[in-house]
């Protein structure tokens, strides 16, 4: 989607986003980054322009923004630090589950905090033990009356320090079959003892956020925080929560890949080889082509799939397919990028290293790449299926 074909209400949203992060993300992002501190100034920021009721509906607080806007957002913000954009992602992912699935007592109850910034959090469904895999976690709800005593650890928790309301997915029937049925949805916040945040999780790159291992132990958990009232839906509510987390995760990609490449055109026209600019070379040349196509080939695939979304389409095939090229792209753009720049590229001196170690966490996040590829390979077979 060109820019000129937004409509006036996207172009100037967009507009405000990049004199956002213009003026207040990418002065301190190098800074902050290396440091790994968290950017306390810049979340402030983010609620006075709304963005944690982004695709919040604007009866409960939000701004109720399409699928697509939001991802233009979520491109522009990584253009200048993709960190920032994780503030943000795993919190809306439990918005949206709250908005679709939650009963409306809970819609009121937590949709408008959460659409101030009141209560953040995100998505507590990572274990040891249970990744991609999410049937295999091992996490227990077990119903006391009225609460539900939560036992198991979670790891690798976006926002899980700063954070302060997760949607946790835990077994509250261990026995039936396919595991995947016995799975439900809790709204958990902080407060009671039971719940701790046990360490933090230092990484290669996506530094400056607090990324976590979160134990329980005899937690309770009202059962009035049930997701939708009903046991065993959980594992449905993420799956499609995780549309928006795909669709997210592509647009980080889109927009890594497109700080590598601006940052590589800039300054393939600065340095010079041989007597000459190297933009000027035919090698640099059609590298620069190739990462400008890659690019442009993943906003494409973003954006139609962020519209079959608002379109109330399901989704999951094409924003799979989003996440897989986009993140692929961004790894290989931001290594190109590194590449042009040459020694200056391995320095912390560009920001182009900091693109290239932000990259690969898109590869793995929302779903691995590999098992993203087996997804979509049995969708298209059961799409292409052969009459018996």
């Amino acid at each position: 989607m060109l820019f000129r074909e937004l409509s006036e209400e996207q172009r100037q949203i967009v507009a405000t986003i990049r004199d956002f992060v213009e003026r207040d993300v990418k002065p301190i992002a190098s800074e902050y980054e290396h440091q790994d501190r968290y950017p306390f100034h810049l979340v402030d920021k983010m609620k006075d322009l709304g963005l944690f009721g982004a695709i919040i509906p604007e009866t409960y607080g939000g701004l109720g923004l399409d699928y697509t806007t939001y991802a233009m957002i979520v491109e522009e913000i990584c253009k200048g630090w993709m960190s920032v954009s994780g503030i943000l992602n795993t919190h809306l992912i439990m918005c949206y589950v709250v908005a679709h699935f939650g009963t409306e007592e809970q819609k009121r109850r937590f949709l408008p905090a959460m659409a101030r910034g009141e209560k953040r959090g995100g998505l507590a469904l990572t274990e040891p033990e249970a990744g991609s895999d999410v049937a295999s976690l091992r996490t227990t709800a077990t119903r006391q009356g009225d609460v539900y005593v939560v036992n198991g650890t979670k790891m690798f928790i976006t926002n899980g320090r700063h954070g302060n309301a997760f949607a946790l997915l835990a077994k509250t029937d261990t026995q039936v079959k396919p595991q995947h049925r016995g799975i439900s949805c809790f709204i958990v916040e902080k407060g009671a003892p039971g719940f701790t945040v046990s360490k933090d999780i230092r990484k290669l790159g996506y530094k400056g956020l607090d990324t976590c291992e979160m134990i329980f132990e005899s937690f309770p958990v009202p059962a009035d925080n049930l997701v939708g009232g009903a046991e065993g839906q959980g594992f449905k509510h993420v799956m499609s929560g995780l549309e928006v987390g795909r669709i997210n995760i592509a647009a980080r990609g889109v927009g890594v890949a497109q700080a590598a490449l601006e940052a590589a055109v800039r300054y393939a026209q600065q340095r010079k080889t041989f007597g000459k600019p190297i933009c000027e070379h035919q090698a640099v040349q059609l590298m620069l082509a190739d990462m400008a196509t890659k690019v442009e080939a993943a906003r494409l695939l973003t954006y139609s799939a962020a519209a079959k979304k608002d379109r109330g389409e399901r989704c999951d095939l094409e924003a799979g397919m989003a996440k897989l090229f986009a993140s692929e792209i961004s790894l290989q753009v931001s290594f190109d990028a590194m590449r042009i720049h040459g020694g200056y590229g391995y320095t912390d001196e560009f920001p182009v290293e900091r693109h290239y170690r932000d990259a690969p966490l898109l590869i793995i996040g929302e779903g691995t790449n590999e098992i993203q590829r087996v997804v979509i390979a049995r969708q298209l077979i059961q799409r292409y299926k052969l009459a018996d």
